[in-house]
């Protein structure tokens, strides 16, 4: 069953059509269903398929390959040395088939990438010197950004179609759940939300029958729960030498905020390089982080912030390690959790933007999307404020956005009312803006009515974030 992914789908069917050839990269994070998208656009009917060892060396790789190349039907006596060899039988491989269209899908080629491999000058030879000549070949891959949509080689700018999968939306995770028959309310849709994030594959452990307190134990706690390791298989997975990748999110995950490069490099100690660059911009494409520029900075000042919901949530609750399997069931209402609720439903809000403007009525405005903080400026007496989100929009409105969770409806407090006109005054007299301000409140239950909720101009809830995008 596969639901949502419309636009991809169509992409990859459309190129099984086409009259020339496809070479078409699909992206995305573990789990995000990269594999399972691919076989199901072609019907798991490909003349060639081939996934890389997760755990191997360029000998255990080509062999691999080779062994691929035979089960379509190959019949090689030769023994491949190196990429360039093996890509030759692969186009013997296509040479000796009868299909109409060749769909030749090769999967997790970041693995197959192994230390002084010439894998992608092989696939850049196959591809510029070979495939891209004939009108009859669909070549897909599913790999890291870097290595083939940003080759700077013979693949640069060679993609015909790059496929970036995001997570799902709230109301594709409703629509899954309800698609399994499991009766679950919005309100637990999102409380599973907060931990698991929009990732497909986590939502498939969800059982009928039990509330997402025993769920999440039976998922994450219990002696032998399936994804008990996740998180040490999560980045390892995905990035061959995972420990660089792993500091970075751990260093992110220390200040809510975010840190710019300079705060990361600091607190981290990894060396300022681009290498440096690169780690980042992987881990943001794989939407582990996400790169923002504060209102009124310039873009060499951007800010990480780590927005991925289970990555929080283990450093919340497992990194210390868990041996009650009831653990989850026992945290409900607990000062540690309700902290982490809010934080977690502050990162919903954040992968909810689009529903946030369809809203607010300003789905056909043109907007930028930032957050902001100030430290204490003591030379001008002011405090220092943060705001989750800026809705900044060309029509000289700028939404001031926060984030609240609430297990009944919000009551804003005389103390919520002083923070938001501090943070209104301070974030006005520090960027000197003359754009209008008009606050809004992102809430899951509601408000209570009463003078102090008047004062914010609109009011979301999560209802709301339920709209298609």
């Amino acid at each position: 069953m596969i639901l949502g992914r419309e636009k991809e789908l169509d992409i990859l069917r459309n190129a099984a059509l086409d009259d020339k050839s496809r070479f078409i990269a699909v992206y995305g994070r573990r789990r995000i269903g990269k594999t399972f998208l691919i076989r199901e656009a072609f019907g798991y009917r490909f003349t060639f398929q081939h996934a890389g060892l997760s755990d191997g060396g360029l000998k255990e790789q080509i062999f691999a390959f080779e062994s691929s190349i035979k089960d379509a039907g190959g019949n090689f006596s030769s023994k491949a040395k190196n990429w360039l060899e093996a890509f030759e039988d692969l186009k013997d491989l296509i040479r000796a088939s009868n299909e109409e269209r060749k769909i030749i899908f090769i999967d997790e080629l970041s693995w197959m990438d192994t230390k002084s491999s010439d894998l992608i000058v092989a696939l850049e030879h196959f591809w510029n010197g070979w495939a891209s000549a004939r009108k009859d070949i669909v070549l897909i891959i599913s790999a890291l950004l870097n290595n083939v949509i940003h080759n700077k080689g013979g693949l640069y700018n060679r993609l015909t179609d790059r496929i970036g999968l995001d997570t799902f939306t709230l109301s594709e995770c409703e629509r899954y759940v309800n698609a399994c028959g499991i009766n679950l309310n919005r309100d637990q849709i999102l409380q599973y939300y907060m931990i698991f994030g929009g990732v497909p594959y986590y939502w498939t452990f969800l059982k009928k029958g039990l509330s997402i307190p025993q769920n999440v134990d039976q998922i994450l706690f219990e002696k032998d729960a399936p994804l008990k390791d996740e998180f040490d298989h999560l980045y390892s997975s995905i990035f061959r030498y995972p420990e660089t990748y792993i500091k970075i999110i751990k260093t992110l995950g220390r200040k809510k905020a975010g840190m710019t490069r300079e705060e990361l490099i600091d607190e981290s100690g990894i060396p300022n390089s681009g290498n440096l660059s690169k780690k980042l911009e992987e881990l943001e494409h794989c939407g582990f982080i996400r790169k923002y520029t504060s209102y009124g900075k310039k873009s060499k000042d951007a800010v990480y912030q780590l927005i991925d919901n289970f990555t929080l949530f283990y450093y919340q609750f497992m990194e210390k390690g868990v041996t009650d399997p009831h653990f989850w069931s026992g945290q409900i209402n607990s000062p540690k959790t309700n902290a982490w609720m809010g934080l977690a439903y502050e990162r919903v809000a954040l992968r909810h933007i689009t529903q946030i403007k369809k809203k607010l009525g300003i789905s056909g405005v043109q907007t930028e999307e930032h957050s902001w903080h100030a430290a204490p400026d003591k030379e001008k007496g002011l405090p220092g404020a943060q705001i989750d989100l800026l809705i900044v929009r060309k029509d000289r409105v700028i939404n001031l956005c926060e984030a609240k969770y609430s297990s009944s409806e919000y009551l804003v407090t005389k103390e919520d009312d002083e923070s938001l006109k501090r943070k209104i005054s301070v974030f006005t007299q520090t960027t000197n803006t003359r754009d209008a301000i008009y606050p809004v409140l992102i809430t899951n239950t509601g408000v209570v009515d009463n003078p102090y909720a008047m004062n914010y101009q609109s009011i979301i809830i999560s209802d709301d974030l339920y709209a298609d995008d």
